[in-house]
Formats: structure tokens, C-alpha cells, sequence
């Protein structure tokens, strides 16, 4: 999406819920249900890759605890027995989470509050922050700007069109560790910067923030349940469950439409 176009015309509720189930970011989406096992039982595990940068200690020790959470806030099935196949996120869930986040959204943009846009999925999610970061600029935020030089996992820390990602080899990486967030927030400690208000993220460079004590809201697949169990636990602000990498990225166009319009930013 051109950030040089306007976004579609913002979709009724229902209109949005057919959207998110015919292109797959909610319903029938298309990571395989033994995915999304495998992910929840590692995480059970102890494998930190899992825990997206949040400390979750021993307390989803238990995959069925986990699988529960996942059925009931993003909607895939709760039968154990289910191993194999297809598997769901529930579309009422997704605009749900979105109306939680316009309110976090609103709240910024009242009090022109400080708020830092970082995605480890830019090839699905840029655009998505990206659109959100310009309304809350255009509404008098200030979007936090990440300090030069700052390295992580054999790359860089690098900004597009106030969006945090991480960038090797002249290419933008996919990226669930947690490492460049926390690299952005060593660096705000070190120069005596306030810490952003709001974090706008995904993977684990929203979950490092939440981990942080930061307000974050995150956006999260079904096969990355680390998330939404910080949600359960009141470490992060606002999980949005949904497909985050969809064949084509413009399919999330009418869902960031809603979202703004949500938080009353379509007009700034």
C-alpha cells in the first residue's frame, strides 16, 4: 500500500468480519493446527524463542493451559484431540482486539502522548504500523525516533516511515526475537529519554516492551500464543489475533480503516 493512497472507505463491522474471513486473516487462516501445537508445546517447554521476550517463568508449564488461552482469545479449536489440519482464529475476536486497540490508539492521540511503532514482520505488517504511526503523527503524537548504530542479531536496527525493524544484508528480516527492541530500550536508558507511552508491535519486539512495563499493544498469529498469555496476565496492553503475513499485504487495508476510524484518527 502507497502511502501516497488513501486507505479504502472504512467497512461496517460485518463487512469487515466477511473481509478478515475471505482473505484469510481470521477464520480459515492458513497456519496447519500441528504448527500451531508444536509452537504452543514449546513454549510449555521453556524454549525462550517461544516466549517472544516476555518471562513467563513456569506458569504455562502445562500445553493444555496454553491451549486453552489460545481458544478462548484467538478462537482455535479447544479439542486436544484435534492434532492435525485446519485451524481457526475467530474473526469476532480480531475486531474485538481492534476496538481495544483504537481505544489505547484514542488515548495517545488525546494526549499527544510519545509512541514507538517496531514489526519483526515487515513483509506482512509495515504498511499496517506504518499508516498508524502517520494518522497519530498527523493527530500530534510524537513517534519516537530510534537512536543510530544500534546493532542485534548479526544486523541493524534501522526506521522506515517511523516503523523500528531489523535490517541484514540490505534486506529487512523476519524476526521474532526480542533483542532489537531491547536494544532500542538500553539505548533510550542510556541517553536519559523518557521511554515511549504507547508501543505499537509485533512479535517479540512487542513483547520485550510489555516485559518492560511498557503499555503495548500487539499483534500476534495463531502459532505465537506468547502473546496473548501476556495478555492474560496483564503484562500486555492488548493482543490482536490475526494471520500476519496474508498473500498479498494490502488485504489489511480495510482492517487498518476500521481501526483508525475507531480511534477517531480518520480525520487528522
Amino acid at each position: 500500500m502507497s502511502s501516497s493512497l488513501p486507505l479504502p472507505a472504512v467497512p461496517s463491522r460485518t463487512s469487515l468480519l466477511e473481509h478478515l474471513v475471505h482473505t484469510r486473516i481470521a477464520g480459515h487462516v492458513a497456519t496447519p493446527r500441528e504448527n500451531n501445537l508444536s509452537h504452543y508445546r514449546e513454549l510449555a517447554n521453556g524454549n525462550r524463542h517461544y516466549w517472544l521476550g516476555l518471562e513467563l517463568g513456569d506458569r504455562w508449564s502445562d500445553e493444555q493451559d496454553v491451549l486453552a488461552v489460545m481458544a478462548e482469545r484467538v478462537g482455535v479449536s479447544d479439542d486436544p484431540d484435534h492434532r492435525h489440519g485446519q485451524d481457526t482464529i475467530d474473526p469476532e475476536l480480531t475486531v474485538g482486539a481492534l476496538d481495544r486497540a483504537a481505544a489505547e490508539l484514542r488515548k495517545a492521540a488525546e494526549d499527544r502522548k510519545r509512541v514507538l511503532f517496531a514489526t519483526g514482520h515487515p513483509g506482512g505488517l509495515l504498511d499496517v504500523h506504518g499508516t498508524v504511526a502517520r494518522a497519530l503523527r498527523s493527530a500530534g503524537c510524537d513517534i519516537a525516533r530510534v537512536p543510530l548504530g544500534l546493532y542485534a542479531d548479526e544486523g541493524v536496527v534501522v526506521q522506515f516511515a517511523g516503523v523500528a525493524v531489523h535490517e541484514r544484508g540490505a534486506s529487512l528480516w523476519h524476526t521474532h526475537s526480542p533483542e532489537p527492541m531491547r536494544q532500542i530500550l538500553d539505548a533510550y536508558e542510556r541517553a536519559g529519554h523518557g521511554m515511549p507511552d504507547l508501543v505499537f508491535a509485533d512479535h517479540g519486539w512487542a513483547g520485550c516492551a510489555a516485559q518492560r512495563g511498557l503499555d503495548t499493544v500487539g499483534f500476534a498469529d495463531c502459532n505465537d500464543p506468547a502473546l496473548f498469555l501476556g495478555e492474560a496476565e496483564d503484562t500486555l496492553s492488548v493482543a490482536v489475533p490475526l494471520d500476519d503475513h496474508v498473500a498479498d499485504p494490502r488485504f489489511y487495508e480495510p482492517m487498518i480503516a476500521y481501526l483508525l476510524d475507531a480511534a477517531g484518527l480518520t480525520d487528522v
